[in-house]
C-alpha cells in the first residue's frame, strides 16, 4: 500500500459553483491491485495493461480506483503533484517480491485484461483474497503457480535410450 499527504489547500477554484473552495490535508492511501485494474476497466471498456498511452482523465481515474481511504473529497485529485504522480508511478512499478523469473524470450501476443487474469487465479486455486495485493506481486505468484504446475519436461530420444540402458544393465 502507498500512502500520500495531500496538503491542506483554500484557493481552488470550483467551476460548477463559481466559488473558491477549500480542502483539508488529506492522507490517500493507495493499492495498485487486479481489485483497482478491473473498476477501471468496467468504467473504459479497455484493457489497462495494453493502453500504453492514457489521457490524464483515465490516470487520474485510476488513482481514483487504487483508493481505498473512504470519503475522499473529489477535488482531492486535483491537488496531486507532479512528484506525487511520480512517487505513484515508481508504486505500480515497483515488484513487491523477491521473486525473479527468467524469461525464456517467449513474449505473448494475448491481450492481459483483468477477466484474464481473474481466469488465471480461478484455474491455478489462487484464492480471491489475493485480488487485492499489488499486481506485479500477484502476476509473479501466478507465473511462478504456473511454473511450478507444468508437467515434467519429456524425455529426448537419447535420454530414453540412456536410461533404458541403464535399467537393462
Amino acid at each position: 500500500m502507498l500512502q500520500i499527504t495531500i496538503p491542506a489547500r483554500n484557493d481552488l477554484w470550483d467551476e460548477k459553483s463559481q466559488e473558491f473552495v477549500s480542502i483539508d490535508e488529506t492522507t490517500l492511501r493507495l493499492e495498485h491491485s487486479l481489485l483497482s485494474i478491473s473498476k477501471w476497466e468496467s468504467k473504459w471498456n479497455k484493457p489497462f495493461l495494453h493502453t500504453p498511452e492514457k489521457t490524464d482523465e483515465e490516470i487520474l481515474d485510476y488513482i481514483k480506483c487504487m483508493t481505498i481511504t473512504k470519503n475522499v473529497d473529489s477535488n482531492i485529485y486535483v491537488c496531486l503533484t507532479a512528484e506525487n504522480i511520480q512517487e505513484i508511478v515508481e508504486y505500480i512499478n515497483a515488484p513487491m517480491t523477491a521473486t525473479t523469473i527468467r524469461d525464456n524470450g517467449k513474449s505473448s501476443r494475448e491481450i492481459v485484461t483483468s477477466g484474464l487474469i481473474y481466469y488465471w487465479m480461478i484455474s491455478l486455486n489462487v484464492p480471491v483474497e489475493f485480488e487485492k495485493w499489488h499486481l506485479n506481486r500477484l502476476i509473479t505468484l501466478i507465473r511462478v503457480c504456473s511454473i511450478k504446475n507444468q508437467p515434467a519436461k519429456k524425455m529426448s530420444q537419447s535420454e530414453i535410450i540412456s536410461r533404458n540402458a541403464a535399467v537393462n544393465a
